[in-house]
């Protein structure tokens, strides 16, 4: 709840920042505001708290899961400079819309009530409808902007559908109610057809959110024309804070009807991996690629909702923050080379190992992590989910999972073929040191997260 609080509290503060001539503070500031956030979120360590007549709760999964978010935000300040050296005069507002979507993660992370979680979704939602048609001069963000909010209201009715379904087969909006309502009874409530249709909705409006086929359709388009800096957020703290609530759901409210909603996520999943990676496949923007990338990764963090074991909580937080840090280093290194090369295509990167070593060693950890190479964070991410399917004797899936993951690691090698065997496609690329030291640490923790995983395997 305190980082609720100050996020909001920095957010309206940061627009009064705005109204001074130079801009120059507000990243430093931004900076400073979720640092503060971050060390006070881990005051809660160890502690359960409820607010809101026990509509929100604070204890060790949401205060891990705020944690990942809120890092992730940090991690891509540094790439914002060249906001500031343009003297963009909406960025103040920029970043405080992304403080105060920030508190609709921690929602979507920390709720006990289904309204609480709709309010989550819709304020990070309604924040990403603004950042993705930012770049008001450029017809595609433009076109982003539109699409996602247009694509992402329809998905909100039927997800609001699906709760007021829920809500009307068991008369409650409180998870743990709804829980003891379905089982009630000798578990009429389950096989209700009232119950059914509206778990349905619920999971297509969620699968929306965190890009699942098949309701996937609007990610390649509207991760391609949002500023590269906001598709970064999107693809990371949106993920991460949409699949902590899915699961949240899941186990608590709907244990008992696994049978049930078992088969349609599996088929889910299945169509997820295949359209992502060969979808991936077939890009030649990079960007493009990480779109359907980021479908993927859904998909291998659906098989630990399949798992639903006691390994499934610690592997879906392991993995959200070895996926988030890699596709932040990754995003950050392709906004510092588009903004120098105007190229967002895999030729970009071409010779970026002779020109800025330190680029491509980065890049390349990063899409080794993606991949699940080993020594990596994402390896042992895929390990820790794949272990958790194992229990459950789904060894076709992750069988299914390897193979996709094979796919993976053609486009991802793409980028690092083009850095160190093709000849440069234009000068070296200039590095502040800030994004520097970002991208540094972000190597590192991927490669600490490859080596001593069981640092942060068993937090939960």
């Amino acid at each position: 709840m305190n980082s609720i609080i100050l996020l909001t509290s920095f957010g309206i503060l940061n627009l009064f920042v705005g109204f001074r001539k130079s801009n120059k503070l507000i990243l430093p500031l931004v900076f400073l505001f979720l640092l503060i956030v971050l060390a006070v979120n881990f005051y809660d360590w160890g502690n359960t708290t409820t607010y809101f007549e026990r509509m929100l709760t604070i204890d060790n999964y949401a205060v891990a899961f705020t944690g990942v978010v809120v890092l992730t935000t940090i991690l891509l300040i540094p790439f914002a400079k060249r906001y500031v050296d343009e003297k963009n005069e909406s960025l103040a507002e920029f970043f405080s819309i992304l403080l105060f979507s920030l508190v609709g993660a921690i929602m979507m992370v920390a709720y006990e009530n289904l309204i609480m979680l709709f309010v989550g979704i819709e304020i990070l939602s309604i924040s990403m409808y603004v950042l993705a048609g930012s770049d008001k001069k450029n017809l595609r963000s433009n076109e982003a902007g539109l699409k996602y909010f247009l694509m992402g209201s329809f998905a909100t009715g039927i997800l609001l559908f699906g709760i007021v379904l829920i809500y009307g087969a068991t008369g409650a909006f409180q998870i743990t109610e709804i829980s003891a309502a379905a089982t009630a009874g000798s578990g009429d409530a389950l096989t209700s057809p009232l119950l059914a249709m509206g778990l349905l909705f619920t999971l297509i409006g969620i699968s929306f959110k965190v890009s699942a086929a098949p309701f996937h359709f609007w990610t390649p388009d509207v991760y391609e024309g949002t500023p590269t800096l906001f598709t970064a957020f999107m693809s990371t703290v949106v993920k991460t804070a949409g699949f902590a609530g899915f699961y949240k759901l899941m186990s608590v409210s709907f244990a008992g009807a696994y049978d049930i909603w078992f088969p349609t996520l599996v088929a889910m999943t299945v169509i997820t991996l295949g359209i992502g990676n060969i979808g991936a496949a077939a890009q030649n923007s990079f960007k493009r690629m990480m779109a359907y990338s980021s479908i993927s990764h859904a998909g291998y963090l659906m098989i630990a909702l399949l798992a639903f074991n006691d390994r499934s909580e610690n592997a879906i937080f392991f993995y959200s923050l070895a996926y988030s840090v890699a596709t932040i280093a990754a995003f950050g290194i392709l906004k510092l080379v588009s903004d120098q090369r105007d190229d967002i295509s895999y030729n970009a990167f071409n010779g970026l190992g002779r020109t800025n070593p330190l680029l491509a060693a980065v890049m390349t950890i990063a899409m080794c992590s993606l991949a699940g190479i080993p020594l990596t964070g994402g390896f042992f991410g895929k390990l820790f989910i794949f272990s958790a399917a194992l229990e459950q004797n789904l060894l076709w899936l992750i069988i299914v999972a390897i193979l996709m993951s094979m796919v993976g690691i053609y486009y991802y090698f793409r980028v690092v073929i083009a850095m160190y065997m093709r000849e440069p496609s234009g000068e070296r690329v200039v590095v502040g040191s800030s994004a520097s030291f970002a991208l540094i640490f972000m190597a590192i923790l991927t490669i600490v997260m490859g080596v001593l995983p069981g640092l942060m395997s068993n937090l939960l």
